[in-house]
């Protein structure tokens, strides 16, 4: 027998519409902005040279620094440091509006990576503070996952429509009436986090994760070494930190437990491996089969609409069967549905095989996403929870900023682009079967025997769990 989920009341309902209005707001800016990227450049006189950078300019904060900020958040105010995020924001997409030089416009990318930094951890930890753990909060990052997922899908079907009948200002513009309505809202309808009694931050690890991630991130996209090589030297300076500090910003406890850990790796797979994989398809499409862009927007739109669904019912199937099953279910779907776009070839006849697979995959991608989140999140105290949530979502950002390179350099290694795509999607579908293999074990229970499971509902049998296995 299982308990039935707890309603959510009218005051929650307009909390989730603040929260959620501003995740799926920051969903469709970075889905327009990917699309809209020529018309940007041409309108600032950037060349073909400087077009990734407006992309880069914005993920090197925006996966450096959501760490640092979400456990600001739970140190200072997570509605301070939301409302803040979103007034950031406001002013980023008018610098960037208005920008007519490309260093103004790098600069208002740079600031809506800070903002994004600073909102996404602090909205998903007001989130998982409001909502006790269990079937509500499955549920509601659920829906948020299905949010974040159509509004990338939007995103992409209608920003090249915008930015032809307006102008490639309206991909910044269309963001300051709706975080204008979020800052008015939010103090009426969201609380403040209650702070602790001695307010502390980790200087030292702050500066040497933050540090550490940057460097990193920036070898990845630019292939640096040296760059390389000084990330995880602060990495590991801040692993020392952490050991060591009476305060540390990220207690190396909470990074031993099995939940966090696996569910943040398992989440790092997800981002990284469908990301890479929505490219390489990207320039499948419109390279080899010779789609335009509209046309291949409609071939992503179509099954990442049909897939939000997913995201609506992933909380109800971890209610039933529990985080591990969904999670690695969610990511051997993803890989799976990989493995036909292996084998494409050069004809058009190949989209028979492309849109179910794209339907199948999506569906458990987002199944995933919601799965890993609520892991990630699980078994901690609610002062924690900006903590948690700054976890899960730099993994989140960190990941879409180097999936993209890593397996772009795995295609170059052949001279013929299409069997570059196929040795990279290879790569991609063994990654992610391997993964669930060692998130299907990571997350196993530890000394503890699973008897009478049928009659507990699963998320009060897995806070047993994760009890057992941080003792």
């Amino acid at each position: 027998m299982t308990t039935s989920p707890s309603l959510i009341t009218g005051r929650q309902r307009l909390i989730l519409l603040v929260l959620l209005g501003a995740g799926f707001m920051l969903s469709v800016d970075f889905s327009i902005l990917n699309v809209a990227l020529p018309e940007v450049g041409a309108g600032v006189g950037m060349g073909l040279t400087g077009l990734p950078w407006i992309t880069s300019a914005y993920a090197l904060p925006a996966a450096g620094f959501t760490l640092l900020f979400g456990r600001l958040a739970d140190l200072f105010g997570r509605r301070r440091l939301f409302m803040s995020g979103m007034i950031l924001l406001t002013v980023a997409s008018l610098l960037g509006g208005f920008a007519t030089t490309p260093d103004l416009l790098l600069t208002a990318r740079v600031l809506q990576g800070f903002a994004t930094a600073m909102t996404i951890p602090a909205s998903l930890s007001l989130l998982t503070t409001t909502f006790t753990e269990g079937a509500t909060r499955d549920r509601v990052l659920g829906f948020n996952g299905a949010l974040l997922s159509a509004g990338f899908t939007i995103g992409a079907l209608v920003g090249g429509s915008l930015v032809s009948l307006l102008s490639w200002q309206a991909a910044f513009f269309i963001n300051v009436p709706v975080a204008l309505v979020i800052l008015l809202l939010t103090p009426f309808v969201v609380s403040e986090s209650r702070l602790p009694d001695r307010v502390k931050l980790d200087l030292p690890g702050a500066v040497t994760v933050t540090g550490g991630l940057l460097a990193v991130i920036y070898a990845v996209i630019e292939r640096n070494l040296p760059s390389a090589v000084i990330g995880v030297l602060l990495l590991a300076a801040f692993w020392m930190i952490e050991l060591r500090s009476p305060a540390p910003l990220v207690p190396v406890r909470i990074l031993r437990r099995p939940t966090v850990k696996w569910g943040n790796y398992a989440g790092f797979v997800v981002f990284t491996m469908e990301t890479a994989m929505i490219f390489l398809t990207t320039l499948y499409l419109q390279q080899t089969l010779g789609f335009s862009p509209l046309v291949t927007g409609l071939i992503f739109g179509v099954p990442g609409l049909a897939a939000v669904a997913a995201g609506v019912i992933a909380g109800r199937f971890i209610g039933r069967f529990g985080t591990r099953k969904v999670l690695t279910l969610g990511l051997a779907v993803q890989g799976l549905a990989t493995l036909p776009l292996v084998f494409l070839g050069a004809d058009r006849m190949a989209l028979v095989v492309l849109i179910p697979a794209l339907f199948i995959g999506f569906f458990g991608h987002v199944t995933s996403i919601v799965a890993y989140t609520v892991t990630g999140t699980s078994g901690l105290p609610d002062e924690e929870q900006g903590l948690a949530t700054g976890l899960t979502s730099m993994t989140q950002q960190v990941a879409i900023t180097v999936g993209i390179p890593i397996l772009s350099a795995v295609a170059a290694t052949r001279s013929v682009e299409l069997t570059g795509i196929h040795l990279a999607l290879s790569v991609n579908v063994a990654v992610t079967l391997l993964s669930v293999v060692l998130v299907w074990f990571g997350l196993r229970p530890r000394g503890e025997r699973r008897t009478a499971a049928a009659a507990v509902p699963a998320w009060k049998e897995a806070e047993r769990e994760v009890a057992a296995s941080s003792d």
